[in-house]
């Protein structure tokens, strides 16, 4: 094997690490946004947990934050729970930053 070789099979692992630590992070997200909505929606634990995979699965819907926004936007607003656009999109955001932690500790 050439040095080339060597450095692009390196290339290749570093790319395949760090789109599996990126799916594992969105994933951690989504079970934490989806805990954070079932809490605001007073469902059960039970429940909660489901409803938890039930918003990881959403992000299988298309490529993007947007299918899993939409499933929770729409999932309080239903309920008639009161929430903005802004305060869901921030809790993604917030929500992201803790995953990351929890995900390299």
């Amino acid at each position: 094997m050439t040095t080339f070789d060597k450095r692009e099979s390196a290339f290749e692992d570093k790319f395949a690490h760090d789109a599996d630590m990126q799916f594992k992070v969105n994933a951690r997200r989504n079970k934490l946004l989806g805990m954070w909505a079932a809490e605001r929606l007073k469902l059960t634990p039970e429940e909660a947990d489901a409803y938890a995979k039930s918003v990881i699965a959403a992000d299988f819907e298309e490529v993007g934050d947007e299918d899993v926004f939409r499933k929770v936007f729409g999932d309080i607003t239903a309920a008639g729970v009161p929430v903005t656009e802004h305060e869901v999109r921030a809790q993604m955001d917030a929500l992201l930053d803790t995953a990351k932690r929890q995900i390299m500790a």
